[in-house]
């Protein structure tokens, strides 16, 4: 593990030393280190010896063969520093491959020539026209669910390959990353590196030293692979921009977005984000001018956006309500694909005492654990603690517990009551993660009509193509409304848009019910009648009036410790200091210390203090003196987050 020491440190190396004539910027070496040894980055070389009567210690192994990074990278560790609050040896030492030995990579496809590419619609080739005007800016393609924003992306990208360049393409979802695996081994053959979460350490250290060595002229990954080391890099895409998944929640907290923005700049390379439900952020930056926005309206073909109903589920006592059951037997009958997307898995989400109200939380979190009742357990899904199902209240002793509200598991078993002859598959991450590559099985057999239903969480919402669906359910469609949280109402719009999406593609009949207890919530309503402008008008007044991003931004400082009263009394030190400092800071607002909504997280306590300023430089400015300053007692822990996607 990297030491979080913001310094360099000189060692020489001996010319008897096996492979000393590696020793080179971009290779790891092993060093003596106080009184043990560590794995080092040899960041320069030279033959001057620094200042000062110190005794320069000696290399006492290479480790790798070859430089696995570049200068690019230690500058972007070092931007990183300044941006995220991270020392730059974290930073770097979090980009890089951990395997230490070769392995050839297992491919995705079979390699071919370029193949012939069909009529682009008019709303493409002006897209297109438009991105060839520069061969650098930041760009947006704002196109609703269907209207070819990939083609765009490849068509774009040839071109840069053509000239020589490199061309980064960044998705949110492994799900996704399989999905556009045969598109681009068609379009770039076998000069194709991947990243994602499936390969192990040492294939992607396969790839990596594929693209550091410019075998590889597109690499498609999630968010890990914006730090990837190309030696000519033109263009960077972000899929799916509005992604929260592009965020990363552990240190350092960094958003791939961001990266890529900076690392565009930096190369002089074109960046293109893309999406049917922009972040705010972006958005924001559209309407200022700050970015250039590419609209793309339409459907590709006879594509058109679904009938939509909306249905109360207020007084309804079942999962799957009658008019969406119609629906899903007209589908079965017509045998087009059914998808049913709820944002909940498990079999109910609470586990409830029906005398007291008591419901039955995690011992580590403050959070209510999951029936599952396949494996009869109940399980935390913040932290992985599971237990035999209760049967008697632990608060007042009383027999009368149960299972309370819906998951995936629930919506299955009455599916497969309602519905014996379909085929039905569930996908979320308990089915995922039972097997590698599950997800891109059950998806492929969705796709290609052996499964009818599919019914999963928001990892079927994202992007997916499904040509022979005809209808959408989402069955409770307010469950993201109820979360404490100032992104609540954008993050359902953008899930219900996007799951509704994935139908009417191919043909104007696509059908989507959505099913709320909240049917006027202006999320819901507007994603129903397919009105985004008017959402985004509405949600940037509110953000405006209460002065949140895109209008400001935050740092959330975050003390954690199993002792309640030492990370309480931390959070209280550190918020005396940062009013101590801030009458050099007058912009930067300080919120009063408090629990997290998640005030209990795998047994530690956790506290937070809120930094809030519209000025990016003077808040990030701060927060460096107030981190610098402050001296986080014994046996607690400080997770830093700049520019938080959520505040739980």
């Amino acid at each position: 593990m990297a030491i979080p020491l913001e310094r360099e440190f000189t060692y020489s190396y001996d010319t008897t030393l096996k492979n000393h004539e590696l020793v080179k910027p971009g290779i790891r070496v092993s060093v003596p280190f106080g009184r043990g040894h560590k794995t080092a980055y040899v960041i320069a070389v030279t033959d001057q010896k620094p200042d000062g009567g110190y005794e320069i210690k000696r290399i006492e192994r290479v480790i790798d063969k070859e430089p696995i990074f570049n200068g690019e990278l230690v500058e972007i560790a070092r931007w990183m520093r300044d941006m995220y609050l991270s020392p730059t040896a974290i930073n770097l030492d979090m980009m890089l491959p951990s395997a230490k030995r070769e392995k050839s990579a297992a491919t995705f496809g079979s390699p071919s020539s370029f193949s012939p590419i069909g009529n682009l619609t008019s709303d493409q080739i002006r897209a297109l026209d438009r991105l060839s005007s520069s061969d650098s800016g930041t760009y947006y393609l704002y196109g609703v669910t269907g209207s070819g924003k990939s083609e765009v992306y490849l068509r774009k990208s040839e071109d840069v390959i053509k000239k020589g360049g490199q061309v980064l393409y960044l998705v949110p979802e492994i799900t996704l990353t399989h999905q556009i695996m045969d598109s681009v081994y068609q379009r770039f053959g076998g000069r194709v590196a991947i990243f994602h979460s499936s390969l192990t350490p040492s294939e992607r250290l396969e790839e990596w030293r594929r693209i550091m060595n410019g075998e590889a002229d597109i690499l498609i990954g999630a968010r890990s692979s914006v730090f990837a080391p190309f030696k000519n890099l033109k263009l960077i895409i972000v899929d799916e921009e509005h992604e929260t998944s592009y965020k990363s929640s552990s240190a350092p907290r960094y958003h791939a977005r961001q990266v890529a923005q900076y690392r565009a700049m930096r190369s002089g390379a074109a960046l293109i984000m893309g999406s049917a439900t922009p972040s705010l952020e972006a958005w924001r930056m559209m309407r200022d001018n700050r970015i250039t926005a590419i609209e793309m309206p339409n459907r590709i073909g006879k594509g058109a956006f679904p009938k939509v109903a909306v249905v109360s589920l207020l007084g309804e006592k079942r999962n799957i309500s009658p008019l969406l059951e119609k629906e899903i037997r007209e589908s079965l009958r017509e045998k087009r694909g059914v998808i049913l997307f709820l944002n909940r898995r498990g079999y109910t989400y609470s586990y409830t005492c029906h005398t007291c109200g008591e419901v039955i939380t995690c011992p580590n979190c403050s959070v209510s654990l999951t029936y599952h009742k396949r494996e009869n357990r109940l399980i935390c899904h913040t932290c992985g603690y599971s237990s035999p199902v209760e049967r008697v209240c632990p608060s007042c002793g009383s027999m009368d517990v149960s299972p309370r509200g819906f998951g995936t598991e629930n919506v299955e078993e009455e599916a497969r009551a309602l519905f014996p002859s379909a085929t039905i598959a569930r996908l979320d991450t308990d089915v995922v993660s039972k097997g590698k590559r599950k997800a891109e099985k059950i998806l492929s057999s969705f796709r290609d009509g052996d499964v009818d239903i599919l019914l999963g969480t928001q990892m079927i919402a994202k992007g997916l193509n499904f040509p022979k669906a005809r209808l959408v359910g989402v069955l409770n469609a307010d469950s993201t409304l109820s979360i404490p949280d100032f992104r609540a109402s954008e993050r359902t719009f953008s899930l219900i848009s996007q799951v509704s999406g994935r139908v009417g593609r191919y043909s104007d009949d696509g059908i989507v019910v959505i099913q709320t207890t909240q049917p006027l919530a202006p999320a819901i309503r507007l994603s129903a009648e397919n009105n985004p402008r008017y959402f985004y008008e509405l949600e940037m007044r509110d953000r405006r009036e209460t002065l949140f991003p895109p209008f400001s931004r935050l740092v959330d400082l975050v003390v954690r410790s199993k002792d309640e009263e030492k990370a309480e009394r931390a959070i209280e030190e550190l918020y005396k200091l940062a009013e101590e400092l801030e009458e050099d800071y007058p912009m930067v607002e300080i919120f009063s210390p408090s629990q997290c909504l998640i005030y209990k997280k795998s047994s530690s306590y956790r506290y937070h203090l809120l930094l809030r300023s519209e000025s990016a430089n003077k808040l990030l400015s701060f927060s460096h003196k107030l981190v610098d300053a402050f001296s986080i007692p014994s046996s607690c822990y400080m997770e830093i987050d700049v520019d938080p996607i959520s505040l739980l």
